[in-house]
């Protein structure tokens, strides 16, 4: 792709960024050809995948989630042309925050993780490698596993793996920065918030057992 730069390689898609897509930086995100599928059913799995994906991302924006803005959806070529977050992305930046600034991050990171599920998304892989911080707001990226359900087991789901990334990646910092996820996810969720969170303990208590068996 003449002019873009390569900046991850995922296991269904590849990310570029191009600095002047009609003056402006964007970056575009492609699914890859699988040459172990059938032709045919992979260029309908990708083009189902890619509108999906971009309808979600509207979906998150409509309930009040900053998303990256979406400039072009192509189906056929599987590619989705969005805009470029600049910021960082708030696992690479936790550490080097005061005490105040960290709580107020992550009670508005679960307060957007709250309206997600109040809209009946669930995110997929919510985890701090994809929120960018910017200097006003939190936006949430990378859609690709996301769906729609207002299914308790599948929210537990996306809480865990907030949970999980925290433990192992901001141990030093995890119940308090888990704490103040949780005042924001209630904050937006009200009474649906407990239970998907007793949901939660529950998935990472059967993790456990499996891991010890």
């Amino acid at each position: 792709m003449e002019g873009l730069r390569l900046i991850a390689k995922g296991a269904e898609a590849d990310l570029w960024l191009d600095p002047d897509w009609n003056g402006l930086m964007v970056l575009v995100k492609r699914r890859s050809q699988k040459k172990y599928r059938n032709p045919k059913l992979d260029s309908e799995i990708r083009r189902s995948r890619t509108v999906h994906e971009a309808t979600i991302i509207h979906r998150a924006k409509e309930a009040g989630v900053p998303t990256p803005i979406i400039y072009q959806i192509d189906s056929t070529d599987t590619t989705i042309v969005m805009e470029f977050v600049e910021g960082a992305r708030v696992r690479d930046v936790v550490d080097g925050l005061g005490v105040k600034e960290r709580v107020r991050l992550f009670s508005d990171i679960g307060q957007m993780a709250g309206r997600l599920h109040r809209a009946g998304i669930i995110h997929g892989d919510m985890t701090t490698s994809n929120i960018i911080k910017t200097p006003t707001r939190v936006v949430f990226i990378d859609f690709g596993l996301a769906e729609m359900s207002r299914e308790t087991e599948k929210r537990g789901v996306d809480l865990n793996l907030m949970h999980r990334m925290l433990t192992s990646t901001h141990f030093r910092h995890t119940e308090e920065l888990f704490n103040a996820f949780k005042e924001g996810y209630r904050s937006t969720l009200g009474a649906e918030a407990d239970t998907a969170l007793k949901r939660m303990e529950d998935i990472a208590r059967r993790g456990r057992y499996v891991e010890r068996g």
